[in-house]
């Protein structure tokens, strides 16, 4: 019984963990004046979203948008300007450039001397969805940030800016335009960035410019519900993903960013919509907003610069944090302190064979809750057919993999590990990460300070007093660890089981020595068929639904005067869709990477054209698109530099092999390139949604699919001979 207890406490801390979350009430607008009130934000959220329509950059309903922005800050008060240019931005990992014509919005809040606080969001939306959280709601968060700063009648050493872009769905253009902008990029000082991957969940303050130490401090000064960690950071450098923050970060500006990513099977689809937002969610990051703000306004910017801090929230209502080069030596002296207490703790108790089998508990026990996560995942998927069985009912699979942890856990337990031995893996591990993962390295270096400080201290005790101690320090690895478990779900769900097997392994190791051996075997055989229940349960769940669909695009593509159907190389093409379509198998596509192939019969537009000639080393390409071209794309066979689009120049953009211009008037773009030219390209416009002959596949999308980013579009593509000479 002892050990499901612990059982129990194990259960108990994870869902306060993921629950129990500090976030403040979502605030009426019978809030006082002076605070944050996402009741008020969510009625201007409503004036700028109208009728909440997708509105992609260069798009009239993007223009309409415009006006609506500009309009808030005219009832605030907030003299604003526009700076509309086109923009292009690359970087050398994706080979492709992305320009557009964008167009942003910059409200002057507050006057003042020395750099500007920039607080930033996007009012594009994607294709497929109206944005109401990406990023919509941020651009209303903003609004009422303004109005309640203005209310509190506060002065500021700094000019403060509200910087509302366009395009950053395109590829940050407009936060790329502003920096491109030396009157405004001189402007600029400390940069705080709204975002959003989904609609609900905690705000997360994910990314900071390096050298964060300072950055953080004030943040949990000024922020009274803290949601951050420094192991984020550590691993949004290795994703592919970008927000407007980048080229600032880029250009070597101090900056924060905040987003809540709660529940991204709505993120970038057509179910982010105002009505699906958490208003919890959007209060955190609006209380996050004016408190920076308030307290960046009345900071000298030079006391900024630090060394880099490590650091996590306990579960948002404490962020502990100390400067990265104290974690090596810290962990050193946990490492050392665990074992000093066991030697003198050692005259013991158990036999040095015994000891050493104890001491590889801890190894077997990671290796053995991993082996668990991905034997269950697997199970769901050979019933559910799908890579992602989980997605759109979690329960099922968050409960198999509950038990597969609690099963390699029981029997571990019959290895007799001792608290030293947990505790010297958990230190030890501690001085790894310091030396080379430092933003991971808290995760290991705070528990064992509080695990070495009270086991030195009752290393010579009675069993009451060290037991005691040995609970205490369990109790603050599990929480430590069961709250990166929730977290790590929250980001990137089930299908990523390791995020949720590793934590929850770490989070019991402290406490496998407090658990009894005797009867483990029988209790980790009856948790082991609970798992595999659970498993099969969530195998023949469906893996979406209405409110977690799957994301499914389909495109028409006209080439050579015949006609095609693509749609997205998903698992499993709903069968409605198959039959709509005539589509084949998954099949590699030119230009179009994977996806299935449907016969669409004899084209029914003209190509696109364009008019190419040489210059020594620069290609000169006019493009000669329809009306009805909601963007253009170059595809070219070696990788050249971009240099101009309407004589608009553009200095150390990387070599790429496709260029896309983005809005309406790139169909008649006149795009010069440096480098060897080839001898042939391909020319594609793009058209946003499907010609009238798709209405049969768009009805037999199920109801539990949807398009996503750039949804359904028309290609026409032509190939194009370069003259020689």
């Amino acid at each position: 019984m002892r050990n499901w207890g612990i059982g129990l406490v194990a259960v108990a801390i994870w869902l306060l963990c993921f629950y129990g979350q500090g976030r403040p009430p979502a605030l009426g607008r019978n809030a006082p004046a002076s605070a944050f009130s996402v009741a008020r934000a969510d009625t201007v959220l409503a004036r700028i979203l109208g009728q909440q329509r997708p509105h992609p950059a260069g798009s009239p309903e993007d223009e309409a948008v415009h006006a609506r922005v500009q309009a808030e800050f005219a009832r605030l008060d907030v003299k604003t300007g526009t700076l509309s240019t086109v923009s292009c931005y690359g970087e050398a990992r994706w080979r492709a450039t992305t320009c557009a014509q964008v167009t942003d919005i910059i409200g002057e809040v507050a006057p003042g001397s020395g750099p500007a606080i920039v607080l930033m969001a996007h009012m594009d939306s994607v294709a497929a969805g109206p944005g109401a959280g990406d990023d919509e709601s941020d651009v209303a968060i903003i609004m009422e940030t303004i109005r309640a700063w203005k209310a509190r009648g506060l002065t500021t050493e700094h000019p403060i800016l509200a910087l509302i872009t366009d395009g950053e769905e395109n590829a940050m253009l407009g936060a790329s335009a502003f920096l491109h902008d030396p009157n405004w990029r001189a402007k600029t000082g400390v940069v705080i960035n709204l975002e959003s991957r989904g609609n609900q969940g905690r705000s997360f303050l994910f990314q900071t410019s390096p050298g964060d130490g300072a950055l953080v401090e004030l943040y949990a000064r000024s922020v009274p519900h803290p949601a951050t960690s420094s192991l984020y950071a550590e691993i949004y450098k290795i994703l592919p993903n970008d927000t407007d923050l980048t080229p600032f970060l880029q250009a070597g500006f101090t900056g924060y960013n905040f987003s809540f990513i709660g529940n991204v099977a709505a993120y970038h689809t057509p179910r982010d919509r105002q009505e699906n937002l958490d208003t919890q969610a959007l209060q955190q990051q609006g209380e996050s907003a004016l408190g920076l703000v308030t307290a960046l306004a009345a900071t000298d910017f030079t006391s900024l610069k630090s060394g880099d801090g490590i650091y996590f929230d306990v579960l948002g209502r404490w962020l502990p944090q100390i400067p990265k080069n104290l974690a090596l030596p810290l962990s050193l002296f946990s490492f050392l302190g665990m074992a000093v207490a066991g030697w003198w703790r050692s005259r013991s108790v158990r036999s040095l064979s015994r000891r050493r089998l104890g001491f590889v508990m801890p190894p077997l026990l990671l290796l053995g809750v991993i082996a668990a996560g991905f034997l269950l995942h697997e199970i769901a998927i050979l019933i559910s057919g799908y890579p992602d069985p989980s997605f759109a009912h979690p329960w099922a699979f968050r409960l198999a993999l509950f038990f597969g942890v609690w099963t390699v856990a029981l029997w571990a337990t019959r290895l007799g590990a001792g608290a030293i031995a947990s505790w010297v893996w958990l230190s030890g591990l501690g001085v790894v990460t310091a030396l080379l993962l430092p933003g991971l390295s808290p995760y290991f270096l705070f528990p064992s300070l509080v695990a070495v400080i009270l086991l030195l201290a009752t290393a010579r005790m009675p069993d009451g007093a060290w037991r005691l101690a040995a609970w205490i320090g369990a109790l603050a690895c599990a929480v430590t660890w069961l709250d990166l478990a929730a977290s790590g779900e929250a980001i990137m769900g089930l299908a990523a089981h390791p995020l949720f097997t590793v934590s929850a392994g770490f989070a019991l190791i402290a406490l496998m020595p407090l658990m009894n051996r005797k009867g483990a075997g029988f209790s980790a055989l009856a948790s082991a068929c609970l798992a595999l229940l659970f498993a099969v349960i969530a195998g023949f769940l469906p893996p979406f639904s209405h409110a977690s669909p799957q994301r499914l695009n389909l495109h028409y593509v006209e080439e050579g005067g015949h006609g095609e159907w693509i749609a997205d190389p998903v698992k499993h093409l709903p069968e409605s869709l198959t039959h709509a379509g005539h589509f084949s198998q998954i099949t590699t596509l030119p230009l179009f990477g994977r996806g299935y192939l449907g016969e669409a019969g004899a084209a029914e537009n003209a190509p696109p054209g364009a008019t190419a000639s040489r210059n020594s080393d620069h290609l000169t390409i006019t493009l000669h698109g329809s009306s009805q071209a909601d963007g253009m794309m170059l595809i070219l066979p070696s990788a050249l530099m971009l240099e101009s689009v309407n004589g608009r120049q553009f200095a150390n953009l990387p070599p790429s092999t496709r260029l896309t211009c983005d809005t309406p008037d790139c169909a008649t773009a006149t795009v010069i390139f440096a480098g060897k030219s080839p001898a042939a390209f391909d020319v594609v416009e793009v058209r946003r949604g499907l010609p009238a002959k798709g209405k049969a596949l768009l009805e037999a999308r199920p109801d539990n699919a949807v398009p996503s980013g750039g949804g359904d579009e028309t290609f026409l593509v032509r190939h194009v001979a370069i003259p020689s000479g």
